[in-house]
């Protein structure tokens, strides 16, 4: 049986992967851990690695959970890595987003304005069914505001330009956090927003089994 490693994606767990269909597959979900002061992107990674027990493992990495990937990558032999609405290289992150962390603007956001849901989380992540609204709501709630505080600095100032062989990049076309017009993807998910493991799960699961077979 094939061996999987699942990153989630901005601090959150595998609950945004209830609805896909792993079956036939050894799944791991890697936990994210508490960041080191000071702590890099590379260097958090590497500290990740050691949840990996298999050789040349597949990864897949759903938004922070795909730059994570591409970061492990730089530490040991990858079969293959699929990105769920996420970024290869930094220059698939928006400029806003690097222009605020020029600025610094992120510095200021309240951590506590980030966790709470409003009809605009429905917006930014895609949810329109009360069940995907509600476990939004939840997933917001239950973030770690230290952990996100670090991982909102990684992504601004992330500096990845190494593209690897035997990557999948799958997106949705209406994706409002990392929209589809500043990634160059494999297979665009029509419809699909930021959290379209929710609710595109069948459409995905079925992409994912073709590219795992």
């Amino acid at each position: 049986m094939r061996h999987i490693y699942i990153f989630s994606g901005l601090g959150v767990d595998e609950r945004v992967f209830r609805y896909l269909d792993f079956t036939g597959f050894d799944i791991t979900f890697i936990k994210w851990i508490k960041p080191e002061a000071n702590e890099n992107i590379a260097d958090y990674a590497k500290r990740l690695t050691t949840q990996i027990k298999t050789e040349n493992p597949i990864l897949i990495g759903l938004s922070l959970g795909g730059m994570m990937a591409m970061e492990i990558a730089k530490y040991m032999n990858i079969e293959k890595i699929i990105l769920l609405a996420s970024a290869k290289t930094c220059k698939e992150i928006p400029f806003y987003y690097r222009w605020a962390g020029y600025l610094k603007l992120h510095k200021i956001l309240p951590a506590k304005l980030l966790k709470r849901y409003t009809f605009m989380s429905d917006w930014f992540f895609g949810t329109e069914e009360n069940e995907h609204k509600a476990m939004l709501s939840e997933i917001l709630k239950d973030l770690d505001e230290v952990f996100l505080r670090w991982a909102i600095d990684k992504i601004v100032y992330w500096k990845n330009q190494t593209i690897y062989p035997n990557i999948i990049h799958i997106h949705g076309d209406n994706d409002h956090i990392l929209p589809l017009s500043f990634v160059n993807a494999d297979i665009v998910i029509k419809g699909g927003g930021h959290f379209m493991t929710v609710t595109q799960a069948k459409e995905l699961t079925a992409i994912l089994k073709e590219n795992l077979s």
